[in-house]
């Protein structure tokens, strides 16, 4: 008999983060401030996926995501799965993807840019397909997203 066992334990109420590329999970423990947080938060890192090779998974009891959360997140690492936990079931389950626009969110690579230079807000917007490219919409600076850095 081949029995399989959850590698991260259940959670009572919460969300989980699953699917999230290794080499990007400590850039989603650092976005969410997870550090700070008084809930329970198990973190299981390089994990086998057959889809993946690998992947990443973030546990935290008692913690709702907003949809500006999740949109940073998604700048981070896109098409993660979000599954909400009450009472140790599923309720609701999907995959985080990015917006078209994404703004006060994505840092300007470009020391010339206005925002690097003024007080406002930061506006990308997805340039290719897949999402993999952003571009500033004020510079016209495109920004990869392994390379993107999250406005703090």
């Amino acid at each position: 008999m081949n029995k399989k066992e959850m590698m991260v334990a259940a959670i009572e109420n919460g969300t989980v983060l699953d699917h999230i590329p290794s080499e990007r999970l400590f850039d989603v423990v650092s976005m969410l401030h997870l550090e700070k947080m008084g809930n329970a938060i198990t973190i299981g890192f390089n994990l086998k996926s057959a889809a993946m090779g690998s992947k990443s998974i973030i546990k935290i009891a008692d913690k709702y995501f907003t949809d500006e959360e999740l949109n940073q997140l998604s700048a981070v690492a896109p098409n993660i799965t979000l599954c909400i936990i009450k009472d140790y079931s599923i309720i609701e389950k999907r995959t985080v993807v990015m917006p078209d626009e994404l703004v006060g969110i994505v840092r300007c690579p470009n020391p010339k840019c206005i925002t690097n230079n003024e007080p406002m807000k930061t506006r990308f917007r997805a340039v290719s397909s897949g999402k993999n490219i952003l571009r500033c919409s004020y510079c016209n600076r495109d920004v990869d997203l392994n390379d993107v850095r999250i406005v703090e």
